[in-house]
């Protein structure tokens, strides 16, 4: 029986899981990981994430029980964070402390928004932003880069090569400094679309799609002078095998046979559209009217923990204003992805708890029930619900409202001022309060993935359903109001851990297991749970108001934004 291991490194653990061919996890591990977080500034260090990832790996295949030998192939996937790496691959610091272990900024950190806005207001309408939605986000590595050159000068000087996280994992393990196509097309503008015509099994090519006038446009022009081999001067798609597998040191280090094959990897978010979106039953989804190559045409994959990313594929370049994309072999090799994401989404409930004043309380009792806040507050809202003679359950909040902006607009709106607003308080205090407030926070949130999913249609896309999965498509509350309120049909995967099942397809097809990648996930993808949308009309009525109220505030606080910047200007 052959085996394949998924490796993710998510914002605060290292997790690995063993699949077997069929993708049945059977074996899992998480490791934490340490994170400095100042303000706007988040930093890691590669060092500990590469001991968790180890650490994780060996528990992982131990629970499996299976023989280490029979791990044939290893793929990763991990946020889109910078790390920066030095001379004999030591770190080099990209934080204002010096403190060389700190060699990684964050996905989420937001120190470069200056940056961004300078290069949005230089290449407004050109070309270089054309796949990015129009604006490019201060979670994307160009601003990142400019801020560490113009901040950090000597860090600029002594780094020899810069990582997405994933990319910097496979080079770890293989000592090949190939970037994935997943990675750079998707967070460092460059251009998939070079490669058009390219075969999956093709690679690693020569890095065609970099465009110079750009990144000499934002002031780092020495890299194309170095023809980008800071950046990657080969490419590879995802899954593609790498070097010779794993270096006698990384296989070691993780426990591995040396020479299992590893692939090029894939942004977390994206490993978890490759671990779910054929995972669809044929009658809740219809396809006829799409080509075979997009059987995925009308699914949604919804990745939603920390954050939350939406991410459709297309045969053709579809743009979306204010949507990240369309990115060439973004996520599955040969279509193009459209992504678009809440910034903060679980973070955000994760806010909201923390500040009220019920929360220590009630975490109290979650902790003695042994569940989760989020499953006492669920029926705390159903009690309150036939208490206060509502209609249904969502009407709880019919006079409270949620912008969840608390992190900027990642999308549609591609504004990182953007800001978050509470409609509708009441001196209400207690439990009751924080549960009403939760719903309309979790309402806020599906109604940006209405409203995402509406600008993607109004584009071309044909979006009608949504697989979903990370951390918060274990609520069911989430799940449901996500089903009402964009009235698509929320599919769970059969696999608890999609994600890692992602990863673990990176390498299966690295192990040549699988043709291609969509062979790989029609294989080894399979549907779980089915939430159906809400069919009463009243319900259906009640939601459209709310969202248009949702819209209104996000225009409301861009006016009051502009009219408090003509007195302090920032």
């Amino acid at each position: 029986m052959a085996y394949y291991v998924g490796v993710d490194v998510g914002t605060g653990s290292a997790r690995a899981g063993v699949f077997s061919q069929e993708g049945r996890m059977v074996g899992t591990s998480s490791k934490e990981i340490a994170i400095w977080k100042e303000g706007d500034f988040a930093e890691q260090s590669s060092a500990n994430i590469w001991d968790s990832v180890c650490s994780a790996v060996k528990s992982a295949v131990r629970e499996a029980g299976v023989d280490a030998a029979s791990v044939k192939g290893l793929g990763f996937d991990a946020t889109c964070s910078l790390v920066a790496v030095g001379e004999l691959d030591a770190p080099v610091s990209v934080s204002r402390s010096g403190d060389d272990a700190r060699d990684i900024i964050v996905w989420l950190d937001h120190r470069a928004v200056d940056q961004a806005q300078r290069i949005n207001k230089k290449f407004d309408g050109q070309e270089a932003l054309r796949y990015v939605g129009g604006h490019i986000s201060p979670e994307n590595e160009p601003p990142k880069l400019m801020w560490v050159k113009e901040k950090l000068p000597e860090s600029w000087a002594r780094a020899k090569g810069w990582f997405d996280l994933a990319d910097w994992l496979s080079y770890k393990s293989t000592g090949d400094d190939t970037r994935s196509l997943c990675t750079i097309v998707c967070k460092w503008t460059y251009r998939g679309h070079a490669h058009v015509g390219a075969s999956e099994r093709e690679g690693p090519m020569p890095a065609a799609g970099w465009d110079k006038d750009f990144w000499r446009g934002i002031g780092l022009g020495d890299v194309v002078e170095e023809d980008f081999k800071r950046f990657g001067a080969r490419v590879a798609f995802p899954g593609y095998p790498l070097g010779g597998g794993l270096t006698k040191q990384a296989a070691e280090d993780l426990g591995l046979p040396e020479g299992t094959p590893v692939g090029a990897g894939l942004i977390d978010a994206h490993a978890g559209g490759v671990g779910t979106m054929a995972g669809v039953p044929a009658d809740v989804s219809s396809s006829d009217d799409v080509s075979a190559a997009s059987v995925f045409a009308r699914r949604l994959a919804l990745v939603c923990g920390t954050s939350s990313c939406h991410m459709a594929v297309s045969d053709g370049s579809l743009f979306v204003p204010g949507v990240w994309g369309p990115f060439w072999s973004g996520m599955i090799p040969g279509l193009w992805l459209t992504e678009g994401g809440q910034s903060a989404t679980g973070a955000l409930l994760d806010h909201i708890f923390e500040g009220h004043s019920a929360y220590q309380a009630l975490s109290e009792r979650a902790k003695e029930a042994g569940c989760k806040v989020t499953e006492l507050l669920n029926r705390r809202l159903e009690e309150m619900a036939a208490k206060e003679g509502a209609p249904f359950l969502a009407a709880l909040t019919r006079d409270l409202h949620v912008l969840p902006d608390w992190h900027g607009n990642r999308a549609p709106q591609a504004d990182p001022s953007s800001r978050g607003v509470i409609c509708g308080l009441t001196l209400e205090s207690g439990e009751d309060a924080l549960a009403r407030l939760y719903l309309a926070a979790v309402q806020g949130i599906a109604y940006g993935t209405r409203q995402i999913i509406e600008k993607m249609n109004a584009s071309a896309h044909k979006v009608d359903t949504i697989i979903a999965c990370g951390g918060l498509a274990k609520n069911s509350l989430f799940l449901k109001q996500h089903a009402d309120i964009t009235e698509c049909p929320v599919i769970l995967p059969r696999e608890s851990e999609p994600v890692l099942l992602g990863a673990a397809i990176v390498g299966a097809v690295a192990a040549r297991q699988f043709e291609s990648i969509a062979d790989a996930m029609q294989a080894m993808n399979s549907h779980g749970k089915i939430v159906l949308p809400v069919k009463a009309e009243i319900e259906k009525t009640y939601h459209a108001f709310k969202f248009s109220i949702f819209e209104d505030l996000y225009v409301s606080q861009v006016k009051y934004r502009k009219t408090m910047d003509s007195v302090l200007p920032t």
